[in-house]
């Protein structure tokens, strides 16, 4: 690996760190979290809750505590008493994931979270970064390496300073500054195509944030729009800037998507110019342009899926339910969903222009990248 790329790993490790320090894991929490293996279904049945008058499963179940405090113990847990659209049936060899807590009286309580998934996510990721290598070879390994640094970047800076109460937006503007320069260089080279890519992303990237802070307040997105949001609100003593992460969410995943459309009309630019070096600057931009609007179409396309993916279950929702297209989309959680959309859409289509044009700029000035 050359030099430079070291030196890049080395300076971002170092400035996440100084910036981090004492953040990460900083606060106590009252409950502890302890792996388990079902040994035995103690009890099963179907109640009627209480509360919502619904019938749901009910199972009381005894459990092999394999990891934590409680090591090799057994302890009774009850699975189906909280009032839920839907239950897990667990069964005999299940390995499960427990909550311990403290009740008022000091008693020892214990709440079945869910299913321990490692296991099956490990094997896909493995599989993703074995067809990634042998796929993509140098590439694709840099492309990992790239996804792991933007990860670290992420759980180690990013989450605990907004947790640590810091603005979202100025803490994931930041984020992206250290982020692109790192995973452009380490994906596609230190080049000058690499470089333009960089400066054209950060301002599609600059632009976007604009557009989210408009059009979010211009649409009274408050940010708590979806359950885990009230949860994450309520959970402990932190007071987070909802809207804020509202905005810090479009940033993050605009840039995402950028990185393969800026890079794109680099290479345009330059492989144009390498066939004809003699080509006025104002037809390189007409021809770069041309070629990047089927890319504009492809990407838009990908996001609004994307978005209309994750949101399935929520269409449905509003579909079965009889209310008007007006009504629908003046819900702040559907609101919420088209401005993410349509501002992240708006800052790719933004990009293309933005990066052909100082391709050009660059590529006339020298004989080449």
């Amino acid at each position: 690996m050359k030099p430079k790329y070291l030196l890049t790993i080395l300076l971002t490790t170092i400035t996440i760190f100084l910036f981090s320090k004492g953040s990460i894991f900083a606060q106590e929490d009252s409950i502890k979290y302890i792996n388990g293996k079902i040994i035995e279904i103690v009890e099963e049945k179907e109640i009627e809750h209480k509360e919502t008058k619904e019938k749901q499963l009910y199972q009381k179940i005894k459990i092999l505590v394999t990891k934590g405090d409680k090591k090799g113990e057994e302890i009774i847990s009850e699975n189906g008493t909280q009032p839920m659209g839907h239950t897990n049936k667990y069964r005999v060899g299940d390995k499960i994931l427990i909550s311990q807590m403290i009740d008022a009286e000091g008693n020892e309580i214990y709440y079945i979270v869910d299913y321990i998934r490692t296991k099956s996510l490990g094997i896909l990721f493995a599989i993703f970064t074995v067809l990634a290598v042998l796929v993509g070879r140098k590439k694709g390994f840099l492309s990992l390496l790239s996804m792991a640094l933007s990860f670290l970047i992420i759980f180690v800076f990013l989450l605990p300073q907004i947790e640590q109460g810091k603005d979202p937006i100025l803490i994931t503007i930041l984020t992206s500054m250290i982020i692109i320069p790192i995973t452009f260089y380490l994906s596609h080279g230190f080049n000058k195509r690499t470089t333009i890519a960089i400066v054209g992303t950060i301002i599609a990237l600059t632009i976007t944030g604009i557009l989210s802070v408009i059009f979010s307040n211009l649409a009274h997105l408050s940010g708590a729009e979806s359950e885990e949001v009230l949860f994450l609100q309520g959970m402990n003593n932190t007071t987070y800037n909802l809207k804020g992460l509202l905005l810090a969410g479009i940033l993050i995943g605009t840039l995402g998507i950028m990185d393969d459309i800026t890079i794109s009309q680099t290479s345009i630019v330059h492989q144009l110019y390498d066939l004809k070096k003699d080509i006025p600057t104002r037809e390189l931009f007409k021809r770069s342009l041309e070629l990047g609007r089927d890319h504009i179409a492809s990407m838009i396309n990908t996001l609004i899926l994307v978005y209309a993916g994750a949101s399935m279950p929520l269409l449905l929702l509003f579909m079965s339910a009889e209310r008007t297209f007006s009504e629908v989309i003046s819900l702040e959680v559907v609101s919420t969903e088209i401005v993410r959309t349509l501002v992240g859409s708006i800052g790719l289509i933004l990009a293309v222009p933005i990066t052909t044009y100082l391709a050009c700029l660059v590529v006339k000035k020298q004989e080449k990248f």
